[in-house]
């Protein structure tokens, strides 16, 4: 039995993973929001672009379901390294019938093209089907060694299907890829004009060779998944004549108000889709009057394909009592003969060519505009960075491995699900975690001798770093992360200790998570520690064991400082620590560690008054905003919503011109709180913009150009990328830490305008597409902004960037703010000159400030954002707008 620990509770560090309590209470399940699938937009959208927002391209004459269905919100879709790599990507109709017209008008073959070597047709080819078969040929040519005899002849059967076939399958396998659907509503009639042909092609039951391989077991995984061996026969899809026998199934194929007929006859209540199922399913199992019906299976075909009446006229029949049949199976024929029938993607095929993708794209993830993008940016009018395309053919030394590393993935999803989307986790379900672990750690250590042998004597300075994240290492490397903090909630602190020790001997495996695992080892050994290791031979008594063990955890502190792979948000908590230990210690005070110059201040505030807008609602306005004000226009307003827009005068009076008299007229303009900020900022002598953390990802692509683009092994798969692949993951620092460094250091000593101007020469004409670059900054401007921002902040600023430049794209404070640096006047007979501190003039100051209304609060994004810039020792302004004026408007 698993008992709490005594004595007191030790609070650990906010930005550590182990701030659970202890206690197992299991709240209503409820989906917890993971900052991982949150990615912010890497860089804003080309100014020669549409500037319209990208739609998802809807598919054509599709089985939609009904209006009336109520539809649980679907969580926001991850962007796979690949999108995040190339340019924001228009795929909507309009993008689709550029690509044909271009194909079209080149009347020759492709080399890109890797089919048939056939002229394109209009009608024979589709942006979809090529893009599937880019991806498919390009693997197959240089990793078809990843794949065994009977997926190769799966593939060959593939490349035997007519292009219609080909056409509705990829359709198909873009859409929710395991579901059925109905044949009646496939629509795409004007992409294929044979389709029950193509369907029947689909359907074909294929004979295959034995498989050369055998099925392999792995740690943590409880069985194969079904599908993912092939059998000695195979189809692209399924009928769902042979298929669907059961209740449960066939009831999801109804569409709601299909449904609610059905639920009708049968006496079952529900409030939605899911209800609704869930009693019919209910029902359907305790229904006694079915139970004897014994329906034949053809009588009842012909029954409800000739009756569209309630099921009672069939209970009365005549029937054999041995040739009853389950008494689901009359509700079953029941929903068949509404759908019609239906077609589903076949498991096993389904799961080779995602295996086939997972290889191609370097991901587990992918969409359709993984997959047409690639295309399209190779049509686009766009101008890219110069830079050595490199894809490996190795990047999974064998089958098994490849194997390995897709049943990690699926063991790691199984761990999360428990942790983080099912509330909080039992003991039960914690030890299931604990048991994941134990069989993952063998295997865990072996992989990591092996590619610390490959770090070793294989690959270059960082060409490995990238490829690693499809190691089934990396995967294995998180569970023991995540071992390690269900070993802390079972108190077994010696154990943890000893985890978090080995995961910070590797230097290979998310990086990123090293402050974590400093913070809570210098934890355990500054509280724990005394009573599970032993202590020196001099420590006899207990205060002195405490006492070493601290000086341990002091020891952890200073060398997750000077661990070029911490990233910088964890020096505040370690600095923290460890001055708190240092004063525990007593140690001298000219031994102590000085970290007044890096310690956090809270922001300094403001406040700007203003005159605030209030409109009554109106139909057209979003449910949200309507809900702000429901009092008359008579009345007074009430207070603004948490995270409602407003509207704000602008202070700035805008001077305009009568056309009919000539006269001039001030004119007040409605404007956003942000906005009315600026200009209150701009009336006390600053200049700036409203850019969130548009500044910061520009200033970034300009002072880093050359890092970026460096030739790092694996990183460019294509000649349209806009960044390195490996840019928002953990592997973008530690593969390029003595170029990024090299290259803060030239920020640090003043040269950020020497490096800006040069790519503004060498780029800004040909308007180069480049992660974060926002070419209507003006040169002017960044230039003084460079000029005036301190050397030593902005190389901070830059290297929290470079760190954590996937996870640090929101947050940051709204405007940001800076006044030039007037020269300093010389020094006259011997005199000081007129100098700030660094060599600055008079007046260079950089400042950011974030704009919260009226009952607006910060959140943990945007404080992490204030702690930073702080610690880089620049100025932050919690900047409130109070309306000192409320006009209401009909």
């Amino acid at each position: 039995m698993l008992g709490k620990g005594k004595g007191k509770n030790i609070p650990h560090p906010k930005s550590t993973n182990f701030e659970a309590e202890d206690d197992y209470q299991t709240p209503p399940a409820k989906r917890v929001k993971r900052d991982i699938s949150d990615y912010a937009q890497a860089s804003p959208r080309p100014k020669h672009s549409p500037n319209k927002a990208t739609r998802r391209d809807e598919i054509p004459d599709s089985d939609a379901d009904s209006e009336s269905e109520e539809l649980e919100a679907e969580p926001r879709a991850r962007r796979t390294d690949l999108e995040t790599a190339l340019p924001p990507i228009e795929t909507d109709k309009e993008a689709i019938e550029a690509y044909e017209a271009t194909r079209a008008a080149e009347q020759a073959n492709d080399p890109k093209d890797r089919l048939d070597g056939r002229k394109w047709v209009r009608g024979k080819s589709s942006i979809y089907v090529d893009a599937f078969n880019l991806a498919l040929e390009t693997v197959l040519e240089d990793e078809g060694h990843l794949f065994d005899e009977a997926e190769h002849a799966v593939f060959r059967e593939w490349r035997e299907l007519e292009y219609e076939a080909q056409y509705l399958y990829v359709r198909l396998f873009l859409r929710k890829t395991s579901s059925w659907h109905r044949i009646s509503k496939l629509g795409y009639h004007s992409d294929i004009a044979d389709l029950p042909q193509a369907i029947t092609d689909l359907q074909l039951v294929r004979e295959l060779p034995a498989p050369s391989s055998q099925a392999e077991e792995h740690p943590g995984e409880l069985e194969l998944p079904e599908g993912t061996t092939l059998e000695t026969t195979t189809a692209f899809a399924d009928r769902s004549e042979d298929c669907i026998k059961d209740l449960e199934e066939a009831s999801s194929l109804l569409l709601l108000d299909e449904l609610k007929a059905l639920a009708k006859t049968a006496k079952v209540q529900g409030k939605n889709k899911k209800e609704l199922l869930r009693a019919f399913r209910r029902t359907s199992g305790t229904q006694a009057g079915l139970g004897w019906a014994g329906l034949k299976r053809s009588e009842t075909e012909e029954t409800t394909a000739s009756t569209s009446s309630g099921f009672g006229e069939d209970e009365g029949r005549d029937v054999t009592p041995g040739r009853r049949e389950n008494r689901d199976a009359h509700w079953v024929d029941k929903i068949m003969a509404e759908t019609g029938p239906c077609i589903r993607l076949s498991l096993p095929t389904l799961k080779l060519f995602e295996r086939a993708h997972l290889v191609f794209y370097r991901s587990t993830e992918w969409t359709e505009k993984s997959l047409t993008t690639i295309i399209l940016a190779r049509i686009a009018r766009w101008n890219f960075p110069e830079y050595i395309v490199s894809r490996s053919a190795n990047i999974f030394a064998s089958r098994s491995l490849l194997l390995e590393f897709e049943a990690s993935v699926r063991t790691q999803f199984r761990v999360d699900n428990i942790l983080e989307f099912n509330g909080t986790p039992t003991k039960d379900t914690m030890q299931v975690i604990l048991d994941v672990f134990e069989q993952v750690y063998p295997r865990w250590k072996a992989l990591l001798a092996e590619e610390q042998r490959k770090e070793d004597s294989i690959y270059s300075t960082g060409e490995g770093a990238y490829l690693r994240r499809l190691s089934p290492a990396w995967v294995y490397t998180r569970i023991i992360h995540k071992g390690a903090y269900v070993l802390g909630k079972f108190k077994h602190h010696q154990r943890e200790h000893e985890v978090l020790t080995e995961l910070l001997e590797q230097r290979l495996f998310h990086t990123s998570r090293r402050g974590d695992w400093y913070q809570r080892k210098a934890l355990l050994e500054e509280h724990y520690m005394h009573l599970h290791l032993p202590s020196p031979p001099e420590c006899k008594d207990t205060e002195s064991q405490k006492k070493h063990w601290k000086r341990m955890a002091l020891r952890t502190c200073e060398d997750g400082l000077q661990d070029q792979l911490t990233h910088l948000i964890f020096h505040h908590d370690l600095q923290k620590r460890t001055m708190k230990l240092e004063k525990q210690l007593k140690v001298p005070k000219r031994q102590q560690h000085e970290f007044t110059h890096v310690l956090l201040t809270k922001p300094a505030e403001r406040t700007f008054q203003g005159v605030r807008i209030e409109r009554p609602p109106s139909l057209n306005s979003s449910r949200r905003n309507s809900e702000q004000n429901t009092t008359p226009t008579t009345a007074v307003p009430k207070p603004d919503r948490r995270g409602a827009k407003t509207i704000w005068l602008d202070p700035a009076v805008h001077i305009t011109t009568d056309p009919e008299t000539g006269e001039e007229q001030k004119v007040e303009g409605e404007c956003s709180v942000e906005a009315m900020c600026l200009s209150s900022y701009r009336a006390l002598g600053y200049k700036g913009y409203h850019s969130e953390g548009g500044i910061l990802r520009t200033l970034f692509a300009y002072l880093l150009y050359d890092v970026l683009f460096v030739y790092i092994p694996n990183v460019f798969q294509t000649a349209y990328q806009t960044c390195p692949l490996d840019l928002h993951t953990d592997a973008f620092f530690p593969s390029r830490v003595s170029e990024v460094n090299g290259r803060l250091n030239d920020v640090s000593n003043g040269e950020a305008g020497k490096l800006i101007q040069e790519v503004w020469d060498s780029h800004h004409e040909r308007k180069t597409c480049v992660v974060g670059l926002d070419w209507a900054f003006e040169l002017a401007d960044l230039l003084e902004i460079a000029d005036a921002w301190p050397p030593a902040a902005l190389s901070t600023v830059m290297k929290v960037m470079a760190q954590e430049y996937g996870q640090r794209g929101g947050g940051v404070p709204d405007l940001f703010l800076w006044k030039p640096r007037v020269d300093a006047k010389p020094a006259v007979d011997g005199a000081k000159s007129d100098e700030l501190e660094g060599g600055k003039g008079i007046g260079g100051e950089v400042m950011f400030a974030e704009v919260k209304s009226e009952n607006d609060r910060l959140s943990d994004t945007q404080r992490m954002w204030i702690d930073v810039l702080s610690g880089a020792g620049v100025r932050v302004e919690l900047c409130h707008a109070v309306a000192r004026e409320v006009r209401v408007q009909g």
